[in-house]
């Protein structure tokens, strides 16, 4: 288990919360939740058909049937809340049947302290829910994502523990949203490892200029938005790769920086290089890959890889218990 996994299940069981799974009938959901029972780390609450989910411990609801707990109160709150965009009772009612739906209803009602969905959903259908019912945090103007990455490489992050941002959400972020993605996983950070300092860095091709570009120059404009935004931070690029992690590449080719060769958190110019490179390094470097972590909604709502493992589930249970506890 990786240091960083090990924090947040420790910090789980000290204030335990409760979570919804909304794909119950899955199996890796199924195991993941007889793990989370047994390890202490959450209270569960798993949607579907309770003739296809075994997990002692756990009380698991079917928001299809008419018994289902709470389902009139919550179709005429979403009505309440929907009803701008002309959403009638009878609408209400059928949309909470959906599991996810049903979920979000019991975070936002407090029946609930966070969902976890996303094994066989896309981004869209854990997002929309969360949106709709939830809202943004405030102050927040763009809500992004990003994975924990826990490498076999102590030396890079904090030991071997870094955060990838966006790679599960924004498609091509203009230089004013990459800067919003930055501040925001930086305070990730610090909201997981509150004793280490957060050290940003945006990626590109190029390093501190030495290349042209529209994209080299997006991240350029994006790390100056940072500085005017939250200087206090450790934000810093434009950045290739190896002058973000490597101590030796960075004296060469950015030696005033205070991010360079020991960057921790790296923000990708767009959802291509996020999403690839997160992917590179779960499977070729065999890291664990958590999220991807939905930063900027007002409750604890994450999203999960479809090609996520039960392990996988647990970990990100035990970081969303942790949002929690830290949201009161």
């Amino acid at each position: 288990m990786s240091d960083f996994l090990d924090r947040m299940k420790h910090a789980a069981k000290a204030d335990v919360k409760t979570i919804v799974l909304p794909e119950g009938e899955d199996p890796r959901t199924i195991e993941a939740a007889k793990k989370i029972i047994a390890e202490g780390l959450a209270n569960l609450v798993i949607l579907g058909d309770p003739a296809k989910i075994d997990v002692p411990g756990a009380h698991v609801i079917n928001p299809k049937s008419p018994t289902a707990p709470n389902q009139e109160k919550y179709a005429q709150k979403f009505a309440e809340l929907r009803a701008k965009k002309g959403v009638t009772i009878e609408q209400a009612r059928a949309q909470i049947m959906d599991n996810t739906y049903y979920g979000t209803m019991m975070v936002k009602m407090g029946d609930a302290d966070g969902l976890v969905s996303g094994a066989c959903h896309s981004t869209a259908d854990t997002l929309r829910p969360a949106l709709q019912i939830l809202k943004t945090a405030p102050g927040t103007k763009l809500v992004s994502a990003f994975m924990v990455m826990c490498t076999q490489t102590p030396e890079f992050g904090s030991n071997g523990t870094v955060i990838f941002a966006d790679c599960g959400l924004n498609i091509a972020p203009t230089s004013d949203e990459l800067s919003e993605i930055a501040i925001a996983s930086a305070h990730s950070w610090q909201t997981f490892m509150g004793d280490i300092e957060p050290k940003v860095a945006l990626l590109s091709y190029s390093t501190m200029g030495s290349a042209g570009g529209d994209t080299a120059k997006k991240v350029q404009e994006a790390v100056a938005f940072c500085k005017e935004k939250a200087p206090e931070l450790a934000i810093d690029g434009d950045l290739q790769l190896d002058a973000a992690i490597v101590p030796t590449v960075a004296q060469l080719k950015a030696p005033e920086s205070r991010v360079a060769g020991n960057a921790n958190v790296l923000v990708f110019p767009d959802l291509a290089a996020g999403n690839i490179g997160y992917k590179l390094v779960q499977r070729f470097g065999r890291a664990e890959a958590y999220g991807p972590i939905l930063q900027g909604i007002a409750k604890p709502v994450n999203d999960l890889s479809r090609g996520c493992s039960a392990d996988d589930i647990v970990g990100v249970v035990a970081i969303t218990c942790v949002q929690a506890q830290l949201s009161e």
